[in-house]
C-alpha cells in the first residue's frame, strides 16, 4: 500500500526521466569547469536526443539566470528532433505576462504534439528579492490563469496581482486535452504546499531518507485532500550506477575528488533557490551523513558540495539501484526525474543497466490528456475564426 493516497493507484508503471544540463551544472569532476561540457545547443541538445534513444519518457529542462539555454526557447528548439519523449519546460512565475505565458506553452504544447508538461516555479528573479507570500500568490494566480485557459471559452480573473476580464481563449488552447499539460511542481514551505495541493498534478521532492519522504508526502496528501484533491508523487535524485557497487562508489569519490569546499559553496550560491527551505534541507542531509557522505546505504550527499537544490544521488551496482527506485514506487511514486555526471555519460550507463528493467509510461497518456488525433483546437483541425 503506498504511503497515502495517489492519482494514479493502479499505475504499473512509472515516468522515468532524465535531466538537461541548460543552467552551467555539468562537471566531469564537480566544481572544475570543462569547455566541452558548457551548456552549449550543441551539447543540451545531444542529452535530450540520448535520453530519448535510451528511452527515457520525459526530460526536465530547468530554469536559472545562469550562462546556459533559455528553457522555453530550448524546448521550442527540440521539438524538431524529438517524436517521442515529453519536455518538462520549468517555468518561473511572473517572469512572463500570465495570458502571453498561456501563449506560449500553447505553441509548445501543438509543436510537440502533446508532449510538453510544465514545472512551476515560485523563486526570485535575477537582481530582485520578493516577500515569499507575494512569491506565491503570484504564481498561485499565474496557474489559475493556466486553467483557465486551458478549460474555459473566456478568461475572467480578479486576483491581487492580475486582473482580466472577457479574453477570449481562442490563442491560448492546447494540444493536449482534459485539463491541458500537467504541472509539477516542488516546494517545502506552507504556501508552496497549499499551491500544489490544490493546483497541481505532481509534487517533486528531493532525495532525503525514506521516512522523511514518507511524513511529506502525508503533509502534503493532507493539503490536497483539504481540497477534495489527490496528488501523484515524483522523486528528483541524482544517479550512480555502474557493474558493481565497488565501481559506482570509487566513481562517486572521483567525482569530487578535485571540489574544493569555497568552490563548492560558490556555485550553489548562484542559484536562484539558494536560500529556499528545500535547499536547507539538503544541506542538513550533509551534515546527517556519515563519513562518506551516505544518509542511507545507497544515498550519497557529496553531490550537494557543489550543487543547490537536489542534492543526492543514488549510488550502486545496477541490481541495488533497481531495488531502491522499485521501494520508492511501494511508496508511491510515479514519477522520477534523474541526473548524473556528465550527463551524457550517466544517462548511458542507466539507460544500458537500468531502465531496460524498468515498466515506463508517459504520464500525460496515462491521464488521458494527450489525444490520438489532432484536436479540434483552432491551432490544429478546429474552426478557424
Amino acid at each position: 500500500m503506498t504511503v497515502v493516497p495517489i492519482t494514479s493507484p493502479d499505475l504499473d508503471a512509472a515516468e522515468v526521466s532524465w535531466f538537461s544540463a541548460l543552467c552551467s551544472d555539468d562537471y566531469r569532476h564537480l566544481g572544475v569547469p570543462d569547455g566541452a561540457l558548457r551548456s552549449s545547443w550543441d551539447h543540451c541538445s545531444e542529452i535530450v536526443k540520448l535520453a530519448e534513444k535510451q528511452g527515457f519518457r520525459n526530460i526536465l529542462c530547468p530554469s536559472s539566470y545562469q550562462v546556459g539555454q533559455d528553457t522555453l526557447s530550448f524546448v521550442a528548439g527540440c521539438a524538431p528532433i524529438t517524436d517521442k519523449i515529453n519536455l518538462l519546460a520549468a517555468v518561473r512565475c511572473g517572469e512572463m505576462q500570465p495570458i502571453m505565458l498561456a501563449r506560449t506553452l500553447a505553441t509548445l504544447d501543438h509543436m510537440l504534439e502533446g508532449r510538453l508538461t510544465v514545472n512551476i516555479i515560485s523563486s526570485d528573479f535575477p537582481g530582485q528579492k520578493e516577500d515569499s507570500s507575494y512569491r506565491y500568490q503570484r504564481s498561485r494566480e499565474v496557474v489559475e490563469i493556466l486553467k483557465q485557459a486551458w478549460s474555459q471559452d473566456e478568461i475572467n480573473f480578479q486576483g491581487e496581482v492580475y486582473n482580466f476580464a472577457g479574453l477570449t481563449t481562442d490563442p491560448l488552447r492546447p494540444y493536449q486535452q482534459n485539463g491541458g499539460p500537467l504541472l509539477y511542481f516542488g516546494g517545502y514551505s506552507p504556501d508552496a504546499v497549499d499551491l500544489c495541493g490544490e493546483h497541481c498534478d505532481v509534487y517533486l521532492m528531493w532525495p532525503e531518507v525514506k521516512e522523511q519522504l514518507a511524513e511529506r508526502m502525508k503533509a502534503v496528501h493532507a493539503r490536497a485532500a483539504h481540497y477534495g484533491r489527490t496528488l501523484d508523487y515524483g522523486l528528483r535524485v541524482h544517479m550512480i550506477v555502474r557493474d558493481t557497487e565497488a565501481e559506482a562508489r570509487e566513481y562517486a569519490r572521483e567525482l569530487v575528488s578535485k571540489l574544493d569546499d569555497d568552490e563548492g559553496k560558490a556555485i550553489r550560491d548562484r542559484a536562484l533557490d539558494s536560500i529556499s527551505l528545500g535547499v536547507s534541507h539538503q544541506a542538513k542531509n550533509r551534515d546527517l551523513a556519515d563519513m562518506e557522505g551516505f544518509i542511507e546505504p545507497h544515498l550519497w550527499t557529496g553531490v550537494g558540495r557543489a550543487r543547490s537544490g537536489c542534492g543526492a544521488a543514488l549510488v550502486g551496482s545496477a541490481d541495488q539501484v533497481l531495488s531502491e527506485i522499485e521501494a520508492y514506487q511501494k511508496m508511491g511514486i510515479r514519477a522520477f526525474i534523474f541526473s548524473g555526471y556528465p550527463h551524457l555519460d550517466e544517462c548511458e550507463h542507466f539507460g544500458r543497466l537500468v531502465l531496460p528493467h524498468l515498466k515506463t509510461c508517459s504520464l500525460p497518456h496515462a491521464y488521458g490528456r494527450v489525444p490520438s488525433q489532432p484536436p479540434a483546437t483552432p491551432l490544429a483541425v478546429g474552426e478557424r475564426r
